[in-house]
């Protein structure tokens, strides 16, 4: 039900990669770590908190005691979804949780009892005496049952003043250091300049800076030189790319159908550079969400607009389904699952069979949700009828020239068929009936008998029109192609009522719903059109009901609980390798609860009071001493907060996949800058090829130029995902994706080691710092100053001379493969793949 964040953890497997590195000798030392503090634990020892019921006894509820006790299963009477069942008398006489008395609480007994058959819970990992340690004292503390943060309204506090007045500067700083101040933590110290300008460049643009431009940052004593690169580097059409790449994962972008075929979604790309150019503009964020699910339904509707409604169109579809009806609503669900997480944080999708199972959540409110989308057709009628996904945004202009076309050719036909009409009369009637038949025996028997039975009159008006028809053929040609969109293009012409599906079974319709929000809200059941009452038509000549308009509108709304906590956590995620709340997709109570509460609540409401405006988030992140903070370890800091939960550092991160091969690019001199347009073909092996169910069908063939652009504007074939972004944990375009994998593991090694596209790109590295006609000290030299922007060092030149001649000499292979295979090197360093 939710997916795990892992952007700021690596899987056990890490090592085992890093280890191959190494023995292959090409990999550098491990990113510097230092040991030693940048600030100590305070001299006292903080009193211990009190317990908070959602982000600490919640979670253990859940994770130990929903299985026999939840919201499915309420054994011996007792249940812990709810408060009510929570302290009610168990079948057994006792109570589990009596507040303010530990004793007469059977719960506390139950979980630290030495009885293997008393002790609960019977089956699975047991309560951890810490965990027994929190739930005891939060009973001894009367037990307060408080609500779930995300089902309150959002609250509007004020920063709080601290001691240090460098860290009341910026609000964000003041949350955090009081948060640290009271865990008896305080943070590092900022990061060195090299550090900061690498982190900023990653982090807005996904590209690393050139020598060029860290000298430029490290030499600027400008006080106000970060906050000036953070506005330059958020001008660049880079940012776009980088930050509109985190928003398609969230909405499943992919340009093609998945199942077995796996046919292209013509326009798809449109849909891409649209979300890149949002962010490029600024584009408010409330404006965003209601032209991707309602651009359609605007005030204004313009190519933009309906381009932005090829949100509808990215899910998988089945071409040839099984059961057509099924179908349907499962291309329904994904459209609810995607909607409610990305857009509000909500596993609304776990109660299309039953009630939500720990979310306050009714089955209605699913299918109250779906009727909001009644008018969404499927992404074709049939086969690859492109009639429902493809809007016309051809000029008027053209448009009329196409028409005036048309008119002539139907006038042209017209006049021909009559003339046709008046020969057939005089023809055999084996001739007439063949005309009768099939158009290729029609044509045929015409071009055998019609001159002969018309008069010399007839014959050259035919000839005539047949020479004008031939004018209006090259004319269309000539004509400048039609431009169309990928979008919700067609309506049903009468919407279906919408029903709860009895388990979630399309074909057991239940009672009858009407479109409203979550009942969590409390939020007034909206006024919308009926089913019969499909009259909106707008200037592109499209009708709809108005609902998702209705429901963008609320969704965008500055009092909407959840859409700016969900927006501002994401920005803050993407920053910082991990969200206040860590599970981003699930806001819900088995989601993680925030470690920073009130400083969410503000960072929401500063959002919605800048008029919804993300580059604004991102000044304001960035600006602060949190975000510049040195990412060195701290044995104090491991100690009380291993997670950094308390953000006391800056988390180093592996390099995103597309941030990979955009890396290696940009320092040989071969990446291609090039902003917005079709999506290219990667070059991939036959190998990799031949695992389609029909090998190489549906990849195209890109010229190199094209092949150098940026990997935002690779083809995503749901079949055929480039293996070097796969193994860099590129996500699966099937789902929503909260936050990617940051895994270190063999294929990774083995993809910057032995790929050809790796030893290609090494070649070209050489090749652009003229290694054939420098020695190998200077080789080194410029290899590290184009891949890491600083100089190299003695044991650097050393190693590096050394390789080089041991490659010539030992190996046998010439200078230039070895000063290639050196180049290689370089770009599997960790400093390379890591951003600290």
């Amino acid at each position: 039900m939710i997916r795990l964040n892992a952007l700021s953890s690596v899987r056990p497997l890490g090592r085992y990669a890093i280890l191959m590195l190494a023995a292959c000798g090409v990999i550098g030392g491990l990113s510097g770590q230092s040991g030693a503090a940048e600030g100590s634990a305070s001299s006292e020892t903080p009193a211990p908190a009190s317990v908070d019921f959602i982000k600490q006894v919640q979670p253990i509820l859940a994770k130990r005691c929903f299985a026999c006790h939840g919201p499915d299963k309420a054994e011996g009477g007792i249940s812990f979804a709810e408060q009510e069942s929570a302290f009610a008398e168990a079948e057994s006489g006792e109570f589990a949780i009596v507040a303010g008395d530990v004793d007469a609480s059977m719960l506390v007994a139950r979980i630290t009892t030495d009885d293997e058959f008393e002790r609960m819970p019977p089956e699975g990992d047991p309560v951890t005496p810490a965990e027994a340690e929190l739930l005891t004292q939060w009973i001894a503390e009367g037990a307060a049952w408080g609500k779930h943060f995300a089902f309150e309204p959002m609250g509007n506090p004020d920063p709080p003043r601290v001691a240090d007045p460098v860290w009341n500067e910026n609000p964000i700083d003041a949350f955090l250091f009081k948060s640290l101040g009271e865990a008896g933590l305080k943070p590092n110290a900022s990061a060195d300049r090299r550090t900061l300008v690498r982190r900023a460049y990653y982090d807005l643009t996904g590209l690393p800076p050139s020598p060029a431009a860290v000298e430029a940052f490290v030499n600027n004593d400008s006080p106000d030189a970060f906050s000036s690169l953070v506005d330059e580097l958020l001008q660049s059409p880079h940012y776009g790319e980088r930050w509109g790449r985190h928003w398609l994962d969230l909405v499943r972008y992919a340009e093609s159908n998945s199942f077995e075929r796996d046919n292209p979604k013509e326009n798809a790309w449109k849909y891409r550079d649209y979300v890149i150019k949002s962010f490029n503009d600024d584009k408010p964020y409330d404006q965003f969400v209601r032209e991707q699910l309602a651009g359609d339904e605007l005030d204004s509707v313009t190519t933009e607009t309906l381009t932005a409604t090829g949100f509808y169109r990215l899910g998988i579809w089945d071409d040839e389904p099984a059961d057509p009806v099924q179908a349907r609503f499962d291309e329904m669900d994904d459209l609810i699952t995607t909607t409610g997480q990305a857009f509000l944080g909500l596993t609304i999708n776990c109660a299309r069979c039953h009630d939500h199972k720990i979310d306050p959540i009714p089955q209605t409110d699913y299918y109250s949700m779906l009727s909001f989308f009644e008018d969404v057709t499927r992404y074709a009628s049939g086969g690859t009828d492109p009639a429902n996904n493809q809007i016309d945004i051809t000029s008027a202009e053209l448009k009329a020239r196409y028409h005036d076309n048309d008119v002539a050719r139907k006038k042209i036909e017209a006049a021909m068929h009559e003339i046709e009409q008046a020969g057939i009369v005089k023809m055999s009637a084996p001739d007439q009936r063949a005309t009768e038949g099939p158009r290729r025996e029609r044509e045929k028997v015409l071009k055998e008998k019609l001159k002969e039975n018309l008069s010399s009159d007839q014959w050259r008006k035919y000839e005539s029109l047949r020479k004008r028809l031939r004018e209006n053929q090259r004319e269309l040609k000539q004509l400048p192609p039609r431009n169309s969109v990928m979008g919700l293009a067609k309506y049903p012409p009468k919407p279906g009522k919408t029903f709860v599906m009895f388990r979630g079974n399309p074909h057991s319709p239940g009672d009858e719903v009407q479109p409203s929000f979550p009942e969590i809200f409390e939020t007034a059941i909206p006024e919308v059109q009926s089913n019969n009452d499909v009259t909106r038509v707008d200037a592109f000549n499209n009708r709809s009901l108005g609902r998702r308009r209705v429901l963008a509108d609320w969704i965008v709304s500055d009092d909407n609980r959840l859409t700016a906590r969900v927006m501002v956590n994401r920005i803050w995620q993407f920053h910082f390798g991990r969200g206040i709340v860590r599970s981003s997709n699930n806001f819900g109570q088995l989601g993680t609860p925030p470690t920073h509460p009130e400083l969410l609540d503000w960072l929401a409401q500063t959002f919605i009071q800048s008029g919804w405006k993300i580059k604004d988030m991102h000044r304001l992140i960035m600006n602060s001493r949190a975000y510049q903070m040195s990412s060195a370890s701290r044995d104090d800091g491991l100690a009380i907060d291993p997670a950094n939960d308390l953000f006391w550092r800056f988390d180093p991160r592996r390099l995103s996949a597309e941030e990979v091969r955009d890396s290696i690019l940009a320092v040989n001199g071969s990446l291609n800058p090039s902003v917005y347009g079709p999506s290219f073909y990667e070059k991939l092996s036959a190998e990799v090829l031949a695992g389609q169910s029909r090998p190489g069908q549906g990849w195209g063939d890109s010229p190199e130029e094209q092949r150098n652009r940026r990997s935002v504007y690779i083809h995503v074939k749901r079949s055929l995902l480039t293996p070097l972004l796969t193994a860099f944990d590129f996500p699966d375009p099937d789902l929503t994706c909260e936050a990617r994998f940051a895994t270190l593991q063999p294929g990774q090694a083995l993809s910057l080691l032995n790929s050809d596209f790796i030893h290609d790109q090494a070649t070209k590295f050489a090749k652009s710092i003229d290694a054939a006609s420098v020695g190998n000290d200077e080789v080194v030299r410029r290899a590290i100053m184009a891949a890491f922007a600083r100089p190299a060092t003695d044991a650097e030149i050393a190693d590096g001379d050394a390789l080089i001649e041991k490659l010539v000499s030992h190996d046998g292979i010439t200078r230039t493969r070895a000063v290639s295979l050196y180049c290689l090197t370089v770009m599997n360093w960790n400093e390379f793949l890591f951003v600290d």
